[in-house]
């Protein structure tokens, strides 16, 4: 078995650790939010944590009323002009917390009087040491390249904070539903042989999910594309349809992230509109009519539902590189630790 699948089949007992292990912390800093009520969230991250920091955009917004915005890290690295963040929460999101620009958007906040915070992988790490709050994610080692188990913790991280800034309980609770919903996803997924089958040939590809989901969408993307290769675009429905849509076809086929809810209505639209144009649809969610092939979804309270949809989208991914001949633990000349100024 390959690293990346190991790393994948460990998810469930990750989130369950970070649950058990980080709640003092948590609590520490989403009192300290509570308290001095910062005017907007800053989030520095790359890669994986980017997508991440996405999730956050939504959850921050929608659970506790916090502003979100993503960071300009050139501004802090080659400018020398970072921006007021002394109102501001800031937030570094690095599994490695190794990357210069990330640690810098976090320094620049504490020099300011921000409150800061890092969500990582190295509690021992530049990021953790710039941040007053740390989020150890505590996921051991992860040797492969692709992010995986350290995507799924940093999403129940970013939504125990969400839940816990806003002083939401019966959400804090539902989080202790995750390590068996993650479970029964793998479960449910398998090795995902039968979507692998209809997808082997797919060499471009648009992927598309709105509100909770735009986040999965656009880490479904990075996935398909590091892993394998395809090339892959993330985009929520409006975008696409505000031009891009006229590269759907044939040729362009779409993946959806479309589990019941709020969103869904909008991406059956979405979903009719890709197939008059002729283009091969497949889906994560529940309804089998929305995807050929489709990925189901075990039921979650769908503010936590990012943090199961990326498993089949995982397990594609990886199924796809292996099939297509690629390291999946090292594909194509990747590093896992990238360091970006």
């Amino acid at each position: 078995m390959s690293l990346a699948r190991a790393e994948i089949l460990e998810q469930p007992a990750v989130v369950d650790a970070l649950l058990e292990r980080e709640r003092a912390g948590i609590e520490r800093l989403a009192a300290e939010v509570r308290r001095r009520r910062p005017r907007y969230a800053v989030i520095a991250a790359r890669g994986s944590s980017d997508n991440v920091a996405r999730y956050a955009q939504h959850l921050l917004g929608r659970l506790a009323g916090l502003p979100v915005v993503l960071a300009t890290p050139s501004l802090h690295t080659l400018y020398d002009a970072p921006p007021r963040l002394v109102d501001a929460l800031v937030i570094g999101i690095s599994q490695s917390g190794a990357s210069p620009d990330v640690v810098s958007v976090v320094a620049d906040g504490a020099r300011q009087g921000a409150m800061t915070a890092a969500i990582t992988n190295d509690p021992a790490s530049p990021l953790a040491a710039a941040a007053a709050h740390v989020i150890d994610l505590g996921a051991g080692e992860e040797r492969s390249v692709a992010a995986t188990k350290t995507y799924t913790a940093s999403l129940a991280a970013v939504a125990w904070l969400a839940a816990a800034a806003a002083g939401d309980r019966a959400r804090e609770a539902e989080l202790a539903t995750l390590p068996g919903s993650i479970a029964d996803q793998l479960a449910r997924t398998g090795d995902a042989a039968g979507a692998l089958d209809a997808v082997a040939g797919w060499e471009r590809l648009t992927v598309v999910g709105r509100g909770v989901h735009y986040a999965t969408a656009f880490e479904a993307a990075l996935k398909l594309r590091e892993l394998s290769g395809v090339v892959a675009e993330p985009f929520s429905p409006a975008d696409l349809l505000h031009g891009p849509i006229a590269a759907v076809g044939r040729d362009q086929p779409l993946l959806a992230i479309a589990p019941a809810g709020l969103t869904e209505a909008s991406m059956r639209e979405l979903v009719a509109a890709a197939r008059a144009r002729g283009a091969p649809v497949a889906a994560i969610g529940h309804d089998p009519a929305l995807g050929d092939p489709f990925l189901e979804m075990v039921d979650v309270p769908e503010w936590l539902g990012p943090v199961v949809a990326i498993v089949p989208a995982q397990l594609l991914a990886v199924g796809l590189a292996e099939r297509r001949g690629v390291d999946v633990d090292a594909p194509f000349g990747l590093r896992k630790i990238t360091l970006t100024r």
